[in-house]
């Protein structure tokens, strides 16, 4: 035992103890996206980034740790009246990174206790610009605005945030049935809306369809007059020019002998038929003064007859 403490307590041993603990005391591995801050005397000395760092031995220590990461803190639930004092309820999620290592140690206590407190804070102040619709339907334009505020006031923190977003906005139990009664109506008034223009357009096609019949048949009915009127005058055209022919040919005849003796006889007969049409309407026939006149019309045209029979 003497000789084991004899050997302990020898200079070298010592020493190389001393070394040890000296070596292990300077060196300080940084790991990535942290920051260590060291001070000296209890005063900042510097800031040492991701890697391998020395430090002086017993005077100089790592006051602080801060991580360079994106974090995420949860906003909690906290009340807000909006423009027109409508008392809501509103949470959200809270996106930030230290930017300078420093400003975060030295400049704030507890940076994240300030940012979420600055952000509820500025979270209640832009609800307060608003009224209650706009908030639901601006909502992204509501974080944007609290985020631009928050990085005005946390500059001197060392704290830059990303992004805020609102995860709930709870209204009062009567207002969400006022506004269920009031998107009860609206739903409604939509239905009536689009029923009411649905039988409008059908109105509109049956009238559109009977017009359109009308002229249609209005159409058929005038082609049909034009067609008839075409025929009619194409017949009158066509008689006319029979007619025509017939009193050409008529004539034609007529400057013969032949064509004289048929005119004659032609007359006579026409003559005699008028006559005795006459004698059955009535009982008193007036004949002219030549009481032979029919009879020699009759053999005036027996005459001519049997001209033609003997010319044949």
């Amino acid at each position: 035992m003497d000789i084991l403490f004899q050997y302990l307590f020898r200079v070298e041993v010592v020493i190389l103890v001393l070394v040890i603990v000296i070596l292990k005391s300077s060196i300080i591995f940084v790991p990535q996206n942290r920051a260590f801050l060291i001070e000296r005397f209890g005063k900042y000395q510097s800031t040492r980034e991701a890697g391998l760092n020395f430090i002086i031995p017993f005077i100089d220590h790592i006051g602080s740790d801060r991580s360079l990461k994106e974090q995420a803190v949860d906003v909690p639930s906290q009340s807000a009246i909006t423009r027109d004092n409508i008392s809501l309820s509103v949470d959200g999620v809270l996106y930030f990174r230290v930017l300078d290592p420093y400003k975060a140690s030295y400049g704030v206590d507890d940076y994240v206790f300030a940012v979420t407190q600055l952000a509820q804070t500025t979270m209640r102040s832009e609800l307060g610009k608003m009224e209650l619709d706009k908030t639901f339907e601006e909502r992204d334009v509501l974080n944007v605005n609290i985020v631009a505020a928050i990085n005005d006031a946390s500059g001197p923190w060392g704290i830059q945030v990303l992004r805020y977003e609102i995860k709930d906005i709870v209204p009062p139990q009567t207002v969400m049935e006022a506004m269920e009664t009031q998107m009860k109506a609206e739903r409604i008034k939509r239905a009536q809306i689009l029923e009411s223009e649905g039988d409008r357009q059908a109105a509109i096609n049956v009238a559109e369809g009977q017009k359109r019949s009308v002229v249609l048949n209005a159409e058929a009915e005038k082609e049909e007059q034009v067609l008839k009127a075409q025929g009619e005058a194409q017949a009158i055209i066509a008689v006319a020019e029979a007619q025509a022919e017939a009193l050409r040919k008529v004539g034609e005849a007529a400057n013969t002998t032949e064509g004289q003796k048929a005119i004659q006889l032609d007359l006579a007969t026409k003559a005699i038929e008028a006559k005795a049409a006459i004698a059955k309407e009535s009982s008193v026939v007036l004949l002219p003064d030549s009481g032979n006149d029919a009879a020699s019309v009759v053999a005036q045209a027996m005459t001519i007859i049997n001209s033609l029979n003997k010319g044949a």
